[in-house]
């Protein structure tokens, strides 16, 4: 068997619990909610056009905008939370919609009778008219099912584990398998829960309790199955007696792309060495995850200097780069507590790229020199960048503004610009494809972009932890911009594991000690 797929299946429990966890939970919530509420406002037109209406328009937000508001709504909480109230919320309008279409399917006839013979207007509700609507409101809650557990996995930025952690870690580290086994296993659990919902559906529909009981024993298996690992949380890492850090529990935040995956698992395997249990939070966006540290939600991440003086200083003039790693550690510690143990050695900085046979036709070797050809080019990036201040400075100081702009997941660019579906991209300077692409990294002569060291950040729990953060100093200055090239290359282009990568590039770093 092969070591990805080890590892993926190594994976596999926590996160289908984890996806289980935040499907069965949200639906429940959806399903509590949405029948007593469909149940009230059937009695009147009004009320019913006007909740089916409100619960169509949250179903219009796109999911990773939904949960982006909860955790704003939440005051930055990230992980279980927002991910939950967001697959509620998306969980309603199906089971809403069929309990107000059910019960206004019910037979008048069958409604004068049950007033004839002197029922209540709750005693007609519950023993007539619920009854007989319940098929139609089942299958509302079959609809709901499925779109909530392929939502689910869309939690995975917000730092709640689910399956969508396979996709979004497979996208970035071009892990085809690591997708298709997101996929496949969203899917499979959704066609369960879906068929298990049917044969209740059937049950009801036929009056037949001995499906009813094996509906109920089916969910109840599957659910409690799933959750099993959750309730008996392993840790894939080990706690040595004795060692600098035994006893305490770590968090690792990684952010979207293959850099932050190999630096988090390096530094995993360096903290399980020193006898610390480790939690991993990765694929999240930069700001919910300084959020997330800010919070002591997390304890540790690699971050970038520039990211930082920009999104979090609000500065939009570079600096040098010692005052601007200075000025940011002093910001950090005064405003939030956190602490900056030091620079890893290396810089990924934003910069523009082309491929070698276009840069040369067009004779382009700086950014300036983009806008000054005859037809405008487009330039392709991740959409965090172009809603960034420093895409903002480079378009107005090189004037750009002709440019048209393609927002693209960062694992697409640098096969875009390679094959001419766009001209020029936003590159990371440590990413193996630059090279491997025979791409050409424009010269930067106004220095609009700042300087990109990366720098490992501490929660404000843990910066005056000596043991800790003397075990991080080891990795001060241990990478250099060619050696953290070679790591990325290995998992982008010659397909190794992030895992694989991380300990190549412990080697290394153990070597040169």
């Amino acid at each position: 068997m092969s070591s990805n797929l080890t590892e993926l299946l190594a994976q596999l429990p926590a996160l289908l619990g984890g996806h289980l966890l935040l499907s069965a939970s949200a639906l429940l919530t959806g399903i509590l909610f949405s029948i007593p509420l469909g149940l009230a406002a059937s009695g009147s037109r009004r009320l019913s056009s006007t909740v089916l209406a409100a619960a169509g328009v949250i179903q219009t937000i796109p999911g990773l905008a939904l949960l982006a508001l909860m955790v704003a709504a939440l005051g930055g909480t990230i992980g279980f939370m927002p991910a939950y109230l967001a697959l509620a919320l998306y969980s309603v309008l199906p089971v809403l919609r069929n309990t107000v279409t059910g019960i206004a399917g019910v037979d008048p006839t069958v409604i004068e009778a049950a007033d004839g013979v002197g029922m209540t207007k709750w005693q007609r509700m519950m023993q007539v008219e619920l009854p007989l609507a319940a098929p139609v409101i089942i299958a509302g809650i079959r609809t709901s099912t499925v779109w909530v557990v392929g939502t689910a996995t869309l939690s995975t930025p917000v730092g709640a584990p689910s399956l969508g952690n396979y996709i979004f870690a497979g996208l970035q580290t071009r892990n085809t398998l690591s997708v298709v086994f997101g996929c496949v296993f969203a899917a499979l659990l959704a066609i369960a829960l879906d068929q298990l919902v049917r044969l209740a559906e059937n049950a009801v529909r036929h009056r037949n309790k001995s499906r009813g009981l094996l509906a109920i024993i089916g969910l109840a298996l599957l659910i409690g199955g799933g959750l099993m690992p959750l309730v008996f949380k392993h840790h894939s890492q080990s706690n040595f007696p004795g060692a600098p850090l035994a006893g305490m529990e770590i968090t690792i935040g990684a952010k979207t792309f293959t850099e932050q995956y190999i630096l988090a698992e390096a530094l995993a395997e360096d903290l399980v060495n020193n006898g610390a249990k480790v939690n991993r939070l990765d694929n999240l966006g930069s700001a919910v995850l300084f959020d997330a540290l800010a919070a002591d939600e997390v304890d540790l991440y690699v971050d970038y200097a520039g990211t930082l003086w920009t999104t979090i200083l609000k500065r939009s003039e570079p600096a040098v780069q010692a005052q601007m790693l200075a000025e940011v550690t002093d910001h950090l510690s005064s405003n939030f507590g956190i602490g900056i143990v030091g620079r890893l050695g290396f810089e990924n900085a934003y910069a523009f790229a082309m491929g070698r046979i276009s840069a040369n036709r067009l004779g382009i070797e700086s950014i300036g020199e983009l806008a000054n050809q005859p037809t405008a080019l487009t330039i392709g990036g991740d959409p965090e960048f172009f809603a960034r201040p420093e895409w903002s400075r480079v378009r107005d100081i090189y004037g750009l503004e002709a440019l048209g702009t393609r927002g693209m997941d960062s694992t697409f660019m640098y096969g875009a610009v390679r094959d001419g579906a766009v001209d020029v991209i936003t590159a990371y300077t440590t990413d193996g494809r630059i090279d491997a692409f025979d791409l050409v990294v424009l010269d930067d002569p106004k220095q609009a972009f700042p300087s990109y060291d990366a720098i490992l950040l501490v929660s404000p729990q843990l910066t005056g932890n000596t043991a800790f953060t003397s075990v991080l100093g080891k990795w001060i200055g241990t990478i250099d911009t060619a050696l953290m090239r070679e790591a990325n290359g290995q998992v982008d282009l010659d397909g190794a594991t992030p895992k694989q990568a991380a300990a190549f590039l412990r080697a290394r770093i153990d070597a040169a000690r």
